[in-house]
């Protein structure tokens, strides 16, 4: 196996384009992602309502569609790509992340898994290998469906650097949890680790090529990958190792890879990429790899709802209450979840924290995106405006907004549509 490769950058909005265009050459992208094969760009919506370092930012997915184009790559080959969960409206977050603005400038496709896409069982797709999954065929006895479009494919993983409270941190890895894996996603929680390694073997088997880039202007600390704290860190990284460039960001944020994320250790140990960042090769400003940015972590200050999470998942609840996630009661768990965070913790606590972050050169460019142009030479954006600190959307437009996802959250639950579809014999 050739040695893991990471690149990392310092950037700035008036370098950005030209620095995401270097770390992907930096770190091979074109050694791995076939001109000639379909390629996605699995967007990352960690929250349908713009918050920083949580969602997949516009000038990340701009930067990577104008270094393909620019390394001919065929646009007619690249698209976004999104997945849903019951708790995040995706169409809503590619609105209110910016995200839709860049897919429809540069005309390139926008595929929803879930809206018309055929999904196939994982068995058929990847034969003998399931005998060596981790978990998922104890968590699914009887198989799981996966995109039928994902095989052949290259993927390229857009994530941000933060936090989770699942797994300490979330990357390239955990990116590919949402596409790979039908609406009853949630059942693995309680093996997520090993979850995500499963799923690492899928897509090294099913994909052309794997890439990653991730995107650290904005990273979070604390019970992400929602109720963060965002800090301006000015750093992108590129890599064709899901494994390595985890575990590089994991090392920036102040982690042990090997101690603090079981998901780095148990993909190392399995060869399925490295987790050691002392073997792994870095390129681009290596000055940066030497930070520490000294995160608390997700557990130190966890948010009322994940530390129920924890304790239906991990702890004294997990009898009485983590039985119901899997029958028709558990939407009362997606109704929870949407009304603590968009109703209660985004408007009283996210708001303030978020309108710091806008005044940055980082905030000022997501506020006037679309209005700030690239320069001449395509290399970034040396004017972002002015500061908008009144972005966000509270008030009555917001509650609205919150009953709306609530209703969507039950209409939409696995477990009301096989209802549905059990009464209409369908």
């Amino acid at each position: 196996m050739a040695k893991a490769k990471v690149a990392i950058l310092r950037t700035t909005p008036a370098t950005v384009l030209a620095d995401y265009h270097r770390a992907m050459n930096l770190a091979g992208y074109q050694d791995v992602i076939a001109k000639d094969a379909d390629t996605a760009l699995k967007v990352n919506i960690s929250w349908h309502f713009f918050y920083p370092a949580s969602s997949t930012t516009p000038w990340q997915l701009e930067g990577v569609i104008r270094a393909m184009k620019q390394d001919g790559y065929s646009p007619d080959l690249i698209h976004a790509c999104h997945n849903r969960t019951v708790v995040i409206d995706a169409h809503l977050g590619e609105r209110e992340n910016k995200q839709i603005d860049v897919v429809q400038a540069h005309g390139l496709r926008n595929v929803h898994l879930y809206e018309g896409e055929e999904w196939i069982n994982v068995r058929d797709a990847v034969g003998d290998l399931a005998k060596d999954f981790l978990c998922l065929n104890d968590v699914y006895p009887k198989g799981f469906s996966i995109p039928k479009r994902f095989i052949g494919e290259n993927i390229i993983h857009l994530p941000t650097v933060k936090t989770h409270v699942f797994t300490t941190t979330t990357g390239a890895m955990k990116n590919a949890f949402g596409g790979l894996l039908n609406e009853h996603r949630h059942w693995t929680h309680p093996v997520i680790h090993e979850t995500l390694v499963d799923l690492l073997m899928i897509q090294q088997k099913i994909h052309k090529g794997v890439f990653a880039v991730m995107d650290g202007t904005f990273a979070g600390d604390g019970p992400g990958p929602r109720c963060m704290m965002p800090y301006v860190k000015n750093v992108i990284l590129a890599s064709a190792d899901q494994v390595a460039i985890d575990a590089v960001a994991a090392k920036l944020m102040g982690f042990d890879p090997l101690v603090d994320c079981k998901f780095i250790r148990l993909a190392y140990e399995r060869g399925l990429g490295c987790g050691d960042v002392k073997d792994i090769e870095l390129v681009g400003d290596l000055d940066a790899t030497r930070e520490s940015w000294h995160f608390e972590g997700p557990f130190k200050k966890m948010t009322f709802a994940s530390n129920m999470q924890h304790k239906i998942y991990w702890g004294p609840l997990k009898k009485p209450i983590e039985w119901s996630l899997k029958t028709w009661l558990a939407p009362w768990a997606y109704v929870a979840s949407v009304a603590y965070h968009d109703l209660y913790w985004y408007p009283f606590t996210g708001e303030k924290r978020i309108k710091e972050v806008l005044t940055s050169d980082w905030g000022r460019l997501f506020a006037n995106w679309g209005k700030a142009q690239p320069d001449a030479a395509g290399r970034g954006y040396p004017d972002v405006g002015e500061a908008s600190p009144e972005l966000t959307r509270l008030g009555l437009s917001h509650f609205r907004e919150g009953l709306r996802l609530i209703g969507m959250a039950v209409a939409e639950s696995p477990e009301v549509q096989a209802r549905q579809r059990s009464r209409s014999g369908t």
